[in-house]
């Protein structure tokens, strides 16, 4: 098992590399080859007896093809996204009542969307000028998506 995790952090360490050539792309490849060939002992150990899936694995699959066509990724981080999915679906699932929730999230986005393009408008037009009204818009806010003012454009 430990061979086989230091396969899979070798082909992610040469993943990293700022310049690829046809030497490191090869052993790029041979590692996650071997690491898919090998990665059957935490099933047949009973570590993972439903699968073994790291987060993004599948991506791996397409790297070499991938860093042949764009280049090496320099650093590309995809934490950026997952941000992105926490705020526009997981916080949503949780608040949501879990009943047709897609339904429920869907619609609380686009009402977010209406707030925030609404929002916009008023100070174009100078309607949320001094603290009296900015503070009433704030509350009424946060009582209906305390999980979203923050994300409101100023």
């Amino acid at each position: 098992m430990v061979q086989v995790i230091h396969t899979f952090l070798e082909f992610c360490y040469i993943g990293q590399h700022d310049i690829h050539d046809t030497n490191t792309l090869a052993v790029l490849d041979d590692a996650l080859q071997w690491f898919h060939c090998h990665c059957k002992i935490f099933r047949v150990n009973g570590v993972c007896t439903d699968g073994f899936n790291l987060p993004r694995q599948h991506l791996l699959i397409h790297y070499v093809k991938l860093i042949c066509a764009f280049g090496a990724p320099n650093g590309l981080c995809s934490s950026i996204m997952e941000s992105k999915h926490i705020k526009a679906v997981k916080e949503l699932w949780r608040h949501s009542s879990h009943f047709e929730a897609l339904n429920q999230m869907l619609l609380t986005n686009q009402r977010l969307d209406k707030l925030a393009a609404a929002q916009i408008d008023f100070a174009n037009h100078g309607m949320l000028q001094g603290t009296c009204l900015l503070a009433a818009w704030e509350q009424i806010l946060c009582r209906c998506f305390p999980f979203h003012v923050n994300n409101l454009p100023d």
